[in-house]
C-alpha cells in the first residue's frame, strides 16, 4: 500500500507507486493524502485532504485487506503525518518512509513543522527511510553533499528511531551511489550516472519497488538492489512523454524480478 499524493500526469506520487507495484507482480492499494495540479513541466497547485478523510481511507483498507508492506510519500502537513503515525505505530508490516519534501520542479511540498513531526512521530516506526541528499540535510540539519556526509546523516536519522536509512544521490566518479546504513554498518549501491531528463518520480518509483520487493518476501538488501536495477533500467528507457522532466518507463522489468516472480508463482502453485 502507498500513502501518498496524487500526480495527475502519472509520473510520480501514488500513480507511479501503483504502476511500480503492478510491474512487480504485487496487488497495490492507495491512500490519498493530497492532490496536485502538475505535469512534467510544473506543479501548479497543491490541495491537502482533511486528516480524518485520510485516516478513513487507511482504516477501510487495514480492516479488510491487511497489507504486506506499506510506503509513505508526500504527506502534506504535520496533522496528516501525526495521524498516519498513530495508525502504523503497532503495525506488523514493514513501513518504508520516503520523506518527500520537494518536487523535481522545485515546488516545496512540506513545511518545517511537518518535518519536525516527521522526525518525532513517523521515523521511529520506519523499517527504512529513503531520503535524497537534500531531504537528509533537512531532516538532520547537516550539510549532505558527499559520501562521508551521507553516512553521518544516515547515522543521525537512525538515532531518530528509524531502523535503516538509504540516502540517495551520492556521486563517486562516473557512479551514482546510494548509501544504506543500519545496525551500525553501511553498504553502498552504485550505478552508472545517466545524463537524462527521465527523472520525474524516480524517488517514488525506487521506494515503491523496494516496498514491492519486501511484500514479495525479499530481504531488505536484496529488495534495494533489485529496486536499483529496476529504476536504472526504467530511467534509461524513459516513457517519452511530456515536454519537461519526463517520467521513467514503467514497463521495464529486470532479470532479478522475473526470477523472483517465477519463484513466487511456483511456490503458490
Amino acid at each position: 500500500m502507498t500513502i501518498a499524493g496524487s500526480d495527475p500526469s502519472g509520473g510520480a506520487g501514488l500513480q507511479a507507486d501503483l504502476k511500480t507495484f503492478h510491474q512487480h507482480g504485487v496487488y497495490g492499494m492507495s491512500v490519498v493524502t493530497l492532490l496536485t495540479v502538475q505535469n512534467t513541466q510544473a506543479v501548479k497547485s497543491v490541495e491537502l485532504l482533511h486528516p480524518e478523510f485520510v485516516l478513513a481511507q487507511l482504516d477501510a483498507v487495514l480492516q479488510d485487506i491487511p497489507p504486506s508492506a506499506v510506503k509513505t510519500g508526500a504527506l502534506g502537513n504535520a496533522e496528516i503525518i501525526r495521524s498516519v503515525a498513530e495508525r502504523v505505530a503497532n503495525a506488523e508490516f514493514p513501513l518504508i518512509v520516503d520523506p518527500v519534501m520537494i518536487s523535481k520542479h522545485g515546488s516545496v511540498l512540506i513545511d518545517d513543522q511537518a518535518i519536525e513531526t516527521l522526525r518525532s512521530s513517523l521515523l521511529p516506526h520506519a523499517c527504512l527511510v529513503t531520503p535524497n541528499c537534500f531531504e537528509a540535510s533537512r531532516l538532520t540539519g547537516m550539510n549532505v553533499s558527499c559520501l562521508d556526509e551521507m553516512e553521518r546523516a544516515a547515522e543521525a536519522i537512525v538515532r531518530m528511531g528509524a531502523r535503516n536509512v538509504l540516502v540517495k544521490g551520492g556521486i563517486e566518479g562516473d557512479q551514482s551511489v546510494d548509501l544504506l546504513y543500519g545496525l551500525g554498518k553501511s553498504l553502498r549501491f552504485a550505478s552508472d550516472r545517466l545524463d537524462t531528463k527521465n527523472l520525474h518520480g524516480t524517488g517514488c518509483v525506487l521506494s515503491a519497488a523496494i516496498t514491492a520487493g519486501l511484500a514479495s518476501g525479499l530481504p531488505l538488501i536484496e529488495a534495494i538492489d533489485a529496486a536499483k536495477q529496476f529504476v536504472s533500467a526504467a530511467i534509461r528507457r524513459g516513457a517519452g512523454v511530456g515536454e519537461g522532466i519526463q517520467p521513467v518507463d514503467f514497463h521495464t522489468e529486470t532479470r532479478r524480478f522475473r526470477e523472483h516472480k517465477t519463484a513466487i508463482q511456483s511456490h503458490n502453485r
